[in-house]
């Protein structure tokens, strides 16, 4: 099915493992001649792929100097740039193409290099939520202009939409789709969410296990590494009685969120998800924790907030990945000699991808995509089971751009997640809710003492491994 035409130019940046699995959804999908399609990319790594589509290849890094020389010549107004770079500004990147009247899609908010660990930055500052609240600055005279959509992947991105589908299964039939972010906040509230977990489970398994001095994973390693290195940031939600010891808010922007002091890759938190029953996940800050939690907010007439669900991720990845972030870690976060993207040489296993919505008076619910490795590979080229879940919604979020080209800077909670969800569902594999009577209580305390707190389970202090 073609979704969208578009008759401009779309320049990809960067052509990591999401760049070459979405390259053949959107010659598949949106209707355009491939000569106007280009991709520029700092490293030789994806240069057969683009030969087998005939797709021109530019290998050239882009950094703050050379920025406008690289790409003034290739966008001009009504273009695309679809930026799925690492390394590089995604707040630079959209003040040019709204300087030039391109539109614009990212995955997540990226730094110049260095800007995730940088020791002359507060945590604050090299944060998610820095980061995020610098983006939404360039909103500020900027509506009515071209459509950037910021951090339009899984997660961000996808999971955004599983959000709103989920509230609407929870309310069931008869409820009216909520017309904007008020309404949408409103059902949360009276739904009683009080807790929202991006809970995501990784079985894949290759033909040969990690080897010592090596870091394996299923997505982008500079890009999980880089963002396990920030500080762990979660949405802070009204329901919660006190900040953890290590907790601290932010003294700028919506303060819908805060941040623990330590790496989000060395936090651990409790969640569920149907298939792998209850584990343990990394706290790994994401956009969309801090997103969600300012979307889902609703505020009194005198701007006091009322209500705001705490919302975070639960990651756990590929068990080679686990083991090279435990490796990782105890390099006190130097990287390892070797990287390996696992692609072919997977044999098995699932992504399990969801949002987990708790305490609300049916208790918990799962509703998300299972897609194995043996769907990914039948679905589309070029792809594994993680990799088809961010590149079907990059794909989403293309077409819902360019039907609708002058919606100016906005994030994947804004967006029409119905027309979205039709886009990708085809490539989600398994879509499925369901409940479970799971807490973070369940089985606890049963050889040591723990600081618990019974009379409220959806408190942060209970979802944490400590």
């Amino acid at each position: 099915m073609i979704h969208a035409s578009f008759s401009g130019r779309l320049v990809m940046l960067g052509f990591g493992s999401i760049g070459q699995g979405v390259l053949p959804l959107i010659l598949r999908h949106i209707a355009m001649p491939r000569e106007r399609i280009t991709i520029i990319t700092a490293e030789p790594r994806g240069a057969e792929v683009a030969a087998e589509y005939g797709i021109r290849f530019v290998q050239q890094a882009v950094t703050r100097e050379n920025l406008r020389v690289v790409l003034l010549p290739e966008l001009a107004p009504g273009d695309f740039l679809l930026n799925l770079s690492v390394d590089v500004s995604s707040v630079a990147l959209i003040a040019l193409v709204q300087e030039i009247g391109a539109l614009y899609l990212d995955t997540c908010i990226e730094p110049w290099p260095g800007g995730y660990t940088d020791p002359t930055l507060t945590p604050s500052q090299r944060s998610n939520y820095g980061l995020r609240e610098s983006a939404l600055a360039l909103r500020d005279g900027v509506a009515g202009r071209p459509t950037a959509v910021l951090t339009h992947g899984a997660n961000p991105g996808l999971v955004s939409h599983l959000v709103k589908q989920a509230l609407l299964n929870l309310a069931g039939t008869g409820v009216a789709v909520p017309a904007g972010r008020e309404g949408w906040a409103a059902l949360a509230q009276q739904l009683g969410v009080k807790v929202i977990h991006i809970a995501e489970r990784d079985t894949q398994v290759a033909s040969h296990p990690k080897q010592v001095g090596e870091f394996v994973n299923t997505w982008s390693i500079d890009g999980f590494v880089g963002e396990g290195c920030q500080p762990a940031e979660l949405g802070w939600g009204t329901h919660e009685k006190a900040l953890p010891p290590d907790g601290h808010r932010h003294a700028f922007g919506c303060d819908a969120a805060i941040w623990l002091a330590r790496p989000g890759a060395s936090t651990r938190v409790r969640s569920w998800t149907p298939l792998e029953g209850p584990f343990h996940g990394f706290l790994i800050t994401h956009n969309e924790a801090i997103s969600l939690a300012d979307y889902y907010t609703v505020r009194d007439a005198a701007g006091a907030v009322t209500y705001r669900p705490t919302a975070h991720y639960a990651y756990h990845p590929c068990d080679d990945a686990v083991l090279s972030v435990h490796e990782i870690a105890g390099k006190n976060w130097h990287m390892q000699p070797a990287k390996r993207l696992m692609m072919e040489e997977i044999t098995g296993g699932t992504d399990e991808l969801g949002v987990l919505l708790m305490g609300h008076a049916k208790g918990a619910y799962w509703f998300g995509s299972r897609l194995s490795i043996e769907q990914a590979r039948a679905l589309a080229p070029h792809n594994n089971a993680t990799s088809l879940q961010v590149t079907a919604a990059v794909l989403a979020g293309l077409v819902w751009a360019m039907e609708n080209p002058r919606a100016g800077i906005i994030e994947a909670d804004e967006i029409d997640h119905a027309r979205c969800m039709d886009i990708m569902r085809p490539y989600l594999g398994e879509v499925v809710g369901e409940f479970s009577d799971w807490t973070p209580l369940q089985d606890r305390e049963v050889l040591f003492s723990e600081a618990l707190d019974r009379e409220d389970p959806w408190q942060f202090q209970n979802f944490r491994v400590v």
